[in-house]
């Protein structure tokens, strides 16, 4: 069982940046790869960003490629992401994910089996 609490949203213009952080519970934390996800309403969650548990590499989504980057420290059991050159469509709420799976199919929401809560991120333009 993994827990997972996110932190670091709030209200931005466009051009800045945030840095949301992602709290995990639980000793077997490394064995997880770890996910963001931004959901609007009505549309469905959107793959962001992932880091793998064995190999730490990293997948983006075309759109934030260049502008977010996704770390782990395992020692803290925490997943970053850190979130630059804001654009107002970068608002949504933001999904921290874990998943026992790794590479590509990472993308895939169907993927993980533990979720956090949801921080807002609202860019302004």
């Amino acid at each position: 069982q993994v827990q997972l609490v996110e932190s670091g949203g709030g209200l931005v213009q466009a051009g800045g940046s945030l840095r949301l952080s992602c709290a995990a519970s639980g000793r077997t934390f490394s064995s997880y790869s770890m996910g963001w996800f931004s959901q609007v309403p009505g549309k469905e969650r959107e793959f962001v960003a992932a880091i793998s548990w064995n190999t730490g590499t990293t997948y983006y989504a075309d759109s934030v490629k260049g502008r977010f980057t996704i770390s782990r420290d395992n020692a803290k059991n925490s997943v970053l992401l850190q979130m630059n050159s804001l654009k107002p469509e970068d608002t949504a709420v933001y999904y921290c994910a874990a998943s026992r799976g790794t590479g590509r199919t990472l993308r895939g929401a169907a993927l993980y089996d533990y979720w956090g809560q949801g921080t807002q991120v609202t860019v302004s333009s």
